[in-house]
């Protein structure tokens, strides 16, 4: 006999959302391939809650690959993630907080190249179905997240 407050399909951590200020959420972290330079192609996707950060995942998106670049935002600069890429022989592409002691220098040419992840970002969430999160469970949601990124992908 089951009791009414044991959840059928499990509690938040089975469907990917966290409470942050805006209520609940989903944070879609996200590894893509550059293709030609003219657009990119999704590799992988991790769901986590809203309240998570980003750098929590970047180990784990870049794991079984083999990169030359890894071009991310502010938030990914942290030194545990830096060693990590360098342990890769690969380049970090990643501007130094403003707080940091020492600042490093980054190839800001390259780091333009970042503006076709958010354009890519900003294709999937023309998908009714996942700026709306109709599906309860995370491994349904990314389902659609990668039938989404194929149609794009094909397009």
């Amino acid at each position: 006999m089951r009791s009414r407050w044991v959840k059928k399909n499990g509690g938040q951590a089975q469907q990917a959302l966290g409470r942050s200020r805006g209520g609940f959420s989903t944070k879609i972290h996200l590894l893509v391939d550059a293709l030609a330079g003219t657009h990119w192609v999704p590799l992988r996707f991790i769901l986590t809650g809203g309240e998570r950060h980003d750098i929590t995942q970047a180990q784990t998106l870049l794991a079984s690959f083999q990169v030359e670049n890894v071009i991310a935002d502010k938030s990914y600069d942290a030194d545990p993630f830096l060693e990590v890429i360098a342990a890769q022989d690969a380049k970090a592409v990643i501007p130094p907080r403003k707080n940091r002691l020492e600042q490093r220098t980054y190839d800001k040419h390259l780091y333009r190249e970042r503006h076709l992840v958010e354009c890519f970002i900003n294709k999937i969430k023309w998908f009714r179905r996942i700026f709306t999160r109709y599906d309860k469970l995370a491994r349904r949601y990314t389902a659609f997240l990668h039938f989404a990124a194929a149609l794009i992908w094909l397009r």
